[in-house]
């Protein structure tokens, strides 16, 4: 298993994270196969979307704000009852297909680690999955 820590600036921001990502996939040789990614925080979790055009990171984070506001209707003690949703729809964990060492996204797809109570340290576990067959 591989780890990634990282840090984050401000309460709710999407960080992407593509790079970081990559470079363990080449750093440790990975070439083919399947590379899950798992965000071990209640608060914090992971998506795969546009990372060319900052704007469409920006209408998330402000649609999510609307839609789940920071102070609602909540009982958890912690204050943080809105960021458990957000990661809730979020979710923890992603599969990419690797193929040659390189992750296989879309052209315009990167992944963000998707922050809702910080700033914080967060952690990112990766596990590979060797491809076993050359379909």
């Amino acid at each position: 298993m591989q780890e990634l820590t990282i840090q984050t600036p401000q309460r709710e921001i999407l960080v992407d994270v593509t790079a970081q990502v990559q470079e363990v996939v080449r750093n440790h040789g990975f070439q083919d196969g399947m590379l899950v990614v798992f965000c071990p925080h209640t608060t914090a979790g992971l998506t795969i979307n546009e990372n060319a055009d900052p704007t469409v990171v920006r209408d998330i984070m402000t649609t999510l704000r609307r839609l789940i506001p920071h102070h609602g209707d909540f009982h958890h003690a912690e204050g943080n009852s809105d960021a458990h949703i957000k990661t809730s729809l979020f979710g923890s964990d992603l599969k990419i297909l690797v193929e040659e060492g390189r992750l296989l996204l879309g052209i315009w797809q990167g992944i963000f680690l998707a922050e809702f109570d910080g700033p914080r340290s967060r952690k990112l576990w990766m596990k590979w999955f060797s491809a076993t067959s050359s379909t």
